[in-house]
């Protein structure tokens, strides 16, 4: 397990019982603090401060860079690319085709990001991270709580006329993510991560039966909840847009492609067609992430496959929504 312990990067991490005293969580939730308008928080929103860490092969990071398009906050908030394959030492940065140098602090590894934030840091290293350029620290590293301040904290610079995460819908946006969460984003890596025939038959039928009801909403609305476009959607989308490229073929969530469910696969399109979205997603990237060899265990992960086909670009199939 590649991951930092009292502030030290280990690639092969295998002490059980630190982790079990430690409360290790799957994905590292030692920053929490929020940006605010007004900075009651104790971080205020202005142009410039804050720096996203990401990579266009994960799922999670890939929300913020769409809220960052959507909300046209491009001039506002900075952000470095983190190369897609893994290295010894963990997410890396380099000048190149498909990473960046990290121009704010020049680290040459995540993991030293978060031993400057917090020296006796123990977790796993993720993206997104967002930096706060000012205090020199991790702000937040939850991608799920960073869409919701770059919906709205920073309104007087971004697009105020996009609310993705409006009041009256709050509740249902907020039980609908619950389930994407649960079943969807995370279901693909308990079917992909099951130690056991089991685990893996149960976490799959699980994965299928949520994305069978989704496509049976789908087939009556445009967007997940209240017909218009939420929070909800982006929470969705990159596990949808990755799904018949890596998770079909890696971890063996094989059953249905989403371009064999006809709703699923319009609703896909017609979020991929919002203009800025497309651009976010780089498939290159995704593949060579899931094909990189650091341990899916699942194929002959030297060999990166040249399919699917992929064209989202392509219009959805009119009068599919029923009335």
């Amino acid at each position: 397990m590649k991951l930092m312990v009292d502030g030290v990067w280990h690639l092969d991490y295998q002490n059980g019982e630190k982790l079990g005293a430690t409360s290790l969580p799957c994905r590292a939730d030692a920053f929490k603090d929020v940006i605010t308008a007004d900075g009651s928080s104790g971080f205020r929103a202005e142009p410039g401060r804050y720096h996203l860490y990401v990579s266009y092969a994960c799922p999670f990071a890939h929300r913020t860079l769409i809220y960052r398009k959507l909300k046209k906050l491009d001039d506002v908030i900075s952000f470095s690319v983190v190369h897609p394959l893994w290295a010894e030492r963990g997410w890396y940065f380099e000048e190149g085709p498909y990473s960046t140098p990290d121009h704010v602090n020049g680290a040459g590894f995540l993991h030293e990001l978060y031993a400057k934030a917090k020296p006796d840091y123990t977790g796993k290293v993720t993206v997104p991270t967002l930096w706060d350029k000012k205090e020199g620290t991790i702000v937040n590293n939850e991608s799920a709580e960073i869409i919701r301040m770059l919906n709205s904290a920073f309104d007087a610079w971004g697009d105020v006329g996009l609310d993705l995460y409006p009041e009256a819908l709050g509740a249902e946006i907020d039980a609908m993510s619950a389930v994407i969460e649960a079943e969807i984003a995370s279901g693909v890596y308990r079917v992909g991560f099951a130690k056991s025939q089991e685990a893996y038959d149960a976490a799959f039928d699980r994965l299928f039966a949520a994305l069978d009801g989704l496509e049976m909403r789908l087939g009556k609305t445009p967007f997940l909840v209240g017909g218009r476009l939420t929070e909800a959607d982006w929470r969705l989308f990159p596990t949808l847009v990755r799904f018949d490229s890596v998770y079909d073929p890696v971890f063996r969530c094989n059953l249905r492609r989403i371009a064999d469910y006809p709703a699923l696969s319009d609703y896909l399109r017609r979020l991929y067609n919002i203009p800025g979205v497309a651009e976010t997603v780089r498939l290159d990237d995704i593949k060579m992430h899931y094909y990189d060899g650091w341990g899916w265990g699942m194929v002959d992960s030297r060999i990166v496959p040249k399919g699917p086909a992929l064209d989202l670009a392509l219009p959805e199939e009119p009068g599919r929504l029923v009335p």
